[in-house]
């Protein structure tokens, strides 16, 4: 059985050993026989024409040629109409039509307005009739206090403050919402609020903010005082000037004489007027404000007492420039301001700002940066809580 099985071993080892000999013999041949054929020539390239033209076989389509352009300027695109929907609750505004061409401006710049998604600048005529607007209901603004709670000290008496803002969508100057919240004093917790969309179709034009934006808080005082009669507020802090204005007569006047409610203007910006501008003097007169509750009088080149710089908070070393609006004196006014901060913005502004704001985001159903009190102010969160 041994014999056998050394034999077959032999056998298969023999087999293994002659097949790996073919196998090497014929790779070696393989290799010789590529060295020695040459590489094949280029393809020469024939059809009908003749060599070196199109290769035999069907012809690819061709490119349609553009058309040719037409020489000179393009025609322009049909016009379009804007519609622009008018104020009237305010005189004045219902002169806010596209100018004549012959006017100054005319009707190319209210188009130019209008493709922009912006209200047209309203023409002169509707300015001059701002203007004696303001100065008629000017004449009735009263700078001293006609109430019992302004006498005293401590303000015993007053018991609901209100707050009035407009905030805008970034980019859009048309759409916002008007916010009336009314507080509790000196608790400063919420009692009311009113948040409506508003389609704001006035121009803002410096100067003339009210005629934008009042109509829509008369409104908002108004629904209050049909709504819920017993908050309705003894006193409204405005986001604007007061008699700090080009004309005296500025949101919080315009706004505080249509309701016959006493109204205090808190601008966060100096408007330069009478002389006051925001120089190297103003800016060290702000460094001298030192601790919350300090102030210095913002006093004109006519000598008249325009309105307050007050420092509202330790927190924050910007002040705020306080002025009447109406039915209250500006030191009243001031102690007022100062006793309804909890950050620099007064708490009643301050609410309804955020509630505006608060109101857009959901509506809209997107965290949408939002504006507040005109296209012209960049009121930010940071700013209303410092």
């Amino acid at each position: 059985m041994k014999d056998f099985c050394k034999k077959h071993h032999s056998l298969m080892l023999g087999k293994i050993t002659l097949f790996y000999f073919i196998f090497y013999n014929l790779r070696i041949l393989v290799i010789e026989m590529q060295k020695q054929t040459p590489p094949p020539a280029a393809p020469v390239a024939t059809s009908r024409t003749g060599p070196g033209k199109n290769p035999p076989g069907p012809r690819k389509p061709l490119r349609p040629r553009p058309p040719p352009r037409p020489r000179g300027r393009a025609p322009l695109p049909p016009r379009r109409c804007f519609p622009i929907k008018l104020v009237h609750s305010l005189p004045g505004t219902a002169s806010l039509r596209p100018r004549s061409r012959g006017d100054r401006g005319g009707e190319a710049s209210f188009r130019r307005a209008a493709m922009a998604g912006r209200a047209a600048p309203p023409p002169d005529a509707t300015l001059r009739a701002w203007e004696r607007e303001q100065a008629r209901l000017g004449a009735g603004v009263v700078e001293e206090d006609t109430e019992e709670w302004q006498r005293d000290p401590g303000f015993a008496g007053l018991e609901r403050v209100g707050g009035v803002d407009l905030s805008y969508i970034k980019g859009d100057d048309s759409s916002a919402c008007a916010s009336l919240v009314v507080l509790s004093y000196p608790a400063l917790e919420v009692l009311y609020e009113d948040c409506r969309m508003v389609t704001v179709s006035a121009p803002y034009v410096a100067g003339f903010l009210a005629f934008r934006e009042v109509p829509f808080l008369v409104e908002a005082v108004q629904r209050l005082q049909q709504e819920e009669p017993r908050l309705r507020p003894q006193v409204l802090l405005v986001d604007g000037n007061g008699l700090l204005h080009p004309r005296g007569f500025g949101v919080a006047c315009h706004l505080g004489v249509l309701t016959d409610l006493p109204c205090i203007g808190v601008a966060k910006n100096l408007l330069q007027v009478d002389g006051l501008v925001r120089d190297e003097l103003h800016r060290e007169q702000i460094r001298s404000l030192q601790r919350e509750g300090d102030t210095f009088p913002l006093t004109g080149t006519s000598g008249r007492a325009l309105g307050m710089a007050l420092r509202s908070n330790n927190n924050s070393s910007k002040p705020l420039y306080i002025s009447v609006g109406h039915r209250v004196c500006l030191e009243t006014a001031v102690r007022l301001v100062k006793s309804c901060c909890r950050y620099r913005i007064p708490e009643p502004i301050r609410q309804a700002d955020i509630r505006s704001r608060e109101y857009i985001r959901k509506q809209l159903c997107s965290p949408l940066e939002v504006t507040s009190s005109g296209p012209e102010s960049g009121k930010k969160e940071a700013e209303l809580d410092g």
